[in-house]
């Protein structure tokens, strides 16, 4: 199975018409005006979709079948909370007496019997939404099954008992969107599994280029997961402070999307640009307090005659000297895989608001390619506050030549050769 960029550019429109659709749907349904949020491709293995249903709070989510130009599944995910609060409109509507009454009344089986209808037709109206954007840009049929009301507090109601859905180290393509409402954000997964012989039929269909190996595309993920690691073994040494990787997924966006992936707040951080085979940015960035927290690890005393909210000298000599060492070892594992030359600059340092951080990254790759590819990790600290997001950004055509030339076999194989002294902590 091979893909090109035209053809998750493709999958990209398909996402975004899909939500605009289902957005419009749901306003009208419930008379809750909508807008789309956030909508990105993201490449995640079975594990970590499993991970992330599996977060404590208790979750609805609606099925369909799909069968024509794809076949697979189709599920839409809500926290119930939310789930609850889209209904509550049309429950309103069929049983006024019923809402009125109080919580006792809506807690009698009658009223969970309705609710779940409500939830399953939104869900089912949702699915339509998505399915029908993307009959569109594909100019095809696509027909949905019934839809399955599904619910739990673990992952395995929505995938285990799914077909079509990734084992645990399969690399799935999942749409992920954002509909926002004029109150709150009402959050919800969406995911597409597809057949996989369906999906390389389609991608030989639109691609138009001799593509991607996919599984070219599986070992650059796990090479990322791999440098994501060495990032965190880095901050423990530099720092002190016991670190992991909590969160890494590949997503490919739209360039105008990555500014809107970003914390609305002010961040601290360090940009670079490598050169080489591939080329692109990369991006480290702290909030305040965790680059605080960084900064008396590293230099302990630094801050103690300088305005709180701002970083002298030796407070930014530190937090540059953690992302030069992190960005070696996260491109030096690169380099070694594909057997080539990463080069990346002298770090600059960044302290200002989420989007403004980006912006100049987005304006440089913008002037030879719509999309990206943005490696996305969080590095957490162990009971403090440091949290570190990556954006590892590659230049598409650079990324394309790479992944050819990847020789999987050696993803585990080759070590990452970031080195540095001993650091002295007190």
């Amino acid at each position: 199975m091979k893909l090109d960029v035209n053809a998750l550019g493709t999958f990209y429109r398909m996402a975004r018409e899909g939500t605009g659709l289902a957005a419009g749907r749901l306003t009208h349904m419930t008379g809750v005006e909508t807008r789309v949020g956030v909508t990105k491709l993201n490449f995640m293995r079975g594990r970590e979709i499993r991970r992330e249903l599996t977060d404590g709070s208790p979750k609805v989510g609606v099925h369909v079948g799909l069968t024509g130009a794809i076949d697979g599944s189709s599920m839409v995910v809500f926290d119930r909370e939310d789930a609850h609060r889209i209904v509550e409109p049309l429950v309103a509507e069929a049983a006024p007496e019923e809402s009125e009454d109080g919580d006792d009344e809506a807690d009698g089986e009658e009223f969970d019997r309705m609710r779940e209808s409500a939830i399953t037709e939104v869900g089912q109206v949702m699915n339509s939404g998505f399915v029908d954007g993307w009959a569109d840009v594909l100019e095809s049929v696509i027909d949905v099954s019934t839809p399955t009301l599904l619910e739990g507090e673990s992952a395995d109601p929505f995938v285990t008992d799914v077909v079509d859905s990734p084992g645990a180290d399969d690399l799935a393509l999942l749409f992920q969107s954002r509909i926002e409402t004029v109150d709150a954000e009402i959050e919800f997964e969406h995911y597409l599994f597809p057949d996989r012989a369906s999906m390389a039929d389609l991608l030989d269909r639109i691609r138009t280029s001799d593509g991607i190996d996919y599984d070219k595309l599986d070992g650059f993920d796990r090479m990322a997961e791999r440098g994501a690691e060495e990032m965190a073994k880095t901050a423990t040494t530099l720092t002190g402070i016991d670190t992991h990787v909590e969160i890494r997924r590949l997503n490919f966006v739209s360039l105008e999307a990555i500014p809107e992936q970003v914390p609305d707040e002010r961040l601290v951080g360090v940009a670079f640009e490598f050169e080489g085979v591939p080329s692109g940015f990369l991006l480290f960035l702290f909030d305040e307090e965790s680059a605080h927290e960084i900064v008396d690890a590293m230099v302990p005393m630094a801050l103690d005659d300088v305005d709180p909210d701002g970083f002298d000298e030796m407070g930014q000599s530190a937090i540059e000297e953690l992302g030069n060492i992190m960005a070696s070892g996260f491109l030096d594992g690169w380099a070694n895989v594909l057997d080539t030359t990463i080069d990346h600059s002298t770090p600059e340092f960044v302290h200002d608001i989420g989007t403004a951080a980006v912006d100049p990254v987005v304006v440089r790759l913008g002037e030879s390619q719509e999309y990206a590819f943005v490696f996305d990790t969080l590095v957490v600290a162990d009971g403090q506050a440091f949290d570190c997001e990556v954006y590892a950004i590659p230049d598409e055509s650079d990324l394309e030549r790479a992944l050819n030339d990847l020789d999987v076999d050696r993803i585990e194989d080759e070590p990452t050769t970031a080195e540095f002294g001993e650091i002295e902590h007190t």
